[in-house]
């Protein structure tokens, strides 16, 4: 370890210094994470076909199996969120584990649709909470220079895990066995995690920074150690609000009450469209003729467009900062939404337009999460982006609803109206990012030893 630093602040430490390899290993621990997370969402979506032919329910009756993790993580991300700020990163993301592997576990032995949609629930509970305490551990792990890069990598780890588990399950778990395999493999997979990230992932500088624990000092010191840091001597002073990590306190902030309804709803809007994609892909290909690991191979094309897209617009962030890239990804998502509706003859034209959906609407939801890093301050920055989520997720729990609802009144035939309808939040959501005004939110809290930074265009 360095010696003292020049300096007093612990977040300056991290984000003026190069990147270490403890750091990139918390970075990869956390795409890994979000990966794990994108599986477990989109379990249900495989075995989607099978749970339809075994119990023959409608389109509308599977909407709301396939709504109940989203409804979840809803919950989630507002309660456990929070939790992430209250009683650190890391106890909340290995709570959220252990929730986690439960509700999978117990989803794969579920006889009816009552106790799926239950475990579902428990699942995404889970869920909700991770994402907000990964969001906020990539963030405050990774220095400025490569933040947008490693927020970038995270993203995209959530179709990474669709396209893991996409090939698990069309090559191996719902050939030689069921729909039920799915959920117990996302079990075991989950259970895994829980001894690396008590192993590997120190709680982050920021946090104890923000909330300042007694023996502050010597926590974070221990934690800058741990990334192999310089110490500091003395902590910077804490913000009025270092104390408050509520969503009250965070809409009551004249700054921060614009910043967070703009990206809450405009993350509503847009992922209305973009779980439309993810959950009814699979049916439709499969009402179409094809077969249950065909079907379930156009999802998996759709995360492989998810995770170049999203890769490929990290790039673009570099250059041109958030707002108009998310805006363009996110028009671009509504054409291609509106060509999947058309529908295709052969799957490989499945394939393809899935691809494409993917392609430009996880582009933008790098866009969003970009946002959330430079939103929220570190005090409230889970909270902050637990309450987004959570917002968020009325929209993604929405969407198998409303899309159920639009096939069983309009006919499964009629799949170029719902597609559009559908396709009409991204659209608003792009709205939402025109109009959100972003700034540097730690250096406006006084966290950074930089000046304020100004509005993004």
């Amino acid at each position: 370890m360095a010696g003292p630093a020049a300096g007093t602040n612990p977040i300056s430490v991290i984000n003026d210094t190069p990147m270490g390899a403890r750091q990139w290993i918390v970075v990869v621990l956390m795409i890994f994470l979000n990966a794990l997370d994108g599986f477990d969402v989109l379990s249900s979506a495989f075995a989607a076909p099978g749970i339809t032919q075994e119990w023959g329910i409608p389109r509308s009756e599977l909407g709301i199996v396939l709504s109940a993790e989203l409804i979840g993580m809803g919950f989630g991300s507002l309660l456990l969120g929070g939790a992430a700020d209250r009683y650190g990163r890391k106890p909340t993301m290995l709570l959220c584990l252990a929730i986690m592997a439960v509700g999978m576990y117990l989803a794969h032995s579920a006889t009816g649709v009552t106790p799926l949609t239950i475990w579902r629930l428990l699942t995404g509970l889970g869920i909700g909470g991770m994402l907000a305490a990964t969001n906020a551990v990539t963030a405050e792990t990774s220095s400025t220079a490569s933040r947008s890069l490693a927020m970038a990598l995270y993203v995209i780890g959530y179709p990474i895990g669709g396209v893991i588990g996409g090939f698990a399950a069309q090559g191996w778990l719902l050939v030689d066995y069921d729909w039920r395999a799915v959920f117990l493999f996302g079990a075991a997979v989950t259970a895994v995690m829980i001894p690396l990230v008590m192993l590997l992932v120190p709680e982050t500088p920021a946090y104890f920074a923000a909330r300042r624990p007694e023996g502050a000092l010597e926590k974070i010191n221990r934690s800058l150690a741990a990334f192999r840091k310089p110490a500091i001597t003395s902590l910077p002073p804490a913000p009025d609000e270092a104390n408050k990590p509520k969503v009250t306190d965070i809409l009551a902030n004249p700054r921060l009450r614009p910043v967070t309804l703009m990206l809450a709803f405009g993350y509503m809007f847009h992922t209305l469209t973009f779980y439309y994609i993810l959950k009814f892909a699979v049916q439709i290909v499969a009402d179409t003729g094809f077969s249950q690991p065909d079907a379930a191979s156009t999802l998996t094309y759709a995360n492989i467009g998810g995770a170049i897209g999203g890769g490929i617009f990290g790039i673009f962030l570099k250059k041109f900062d958030i707002k108009r890239p998310t805006i363009a990804a996110c028009v671009l998502g509504v054409v291609a939404v509106a060509w999947f509706g058309m529908g295709h003859g052969d799957l490989g034209a499945w394939r393809f337009a899935a691809f494409l959906t993917m392609f430009f609407l996880n582009a933008a939801i790098v866009g969003y999460y970009a946002a959330f890093a430079r939103g929220f301050p570190a005090y409230a920055r889970a909270t902050g982006t637990g309450f987004v989520l959570g917002i968020g997720r009325a929209g993604a729990a929405g969407s198998p609803i409303i899309a159920g609802f639009l096939f069983t009144t309009l006919g499964n035939h009629n799949l170029l109206t719902v597609s559009l309808i559908m396709c009409l939040g991204a659209l608003l959501g792009a709205v939402m990012v025109w109009l959100v005004p972003l700034s540097d939110a730690d250096a406006q809290a006084g966290l950074m030893d930089l000046p304020a930074g100004q509005p993004i265009d």
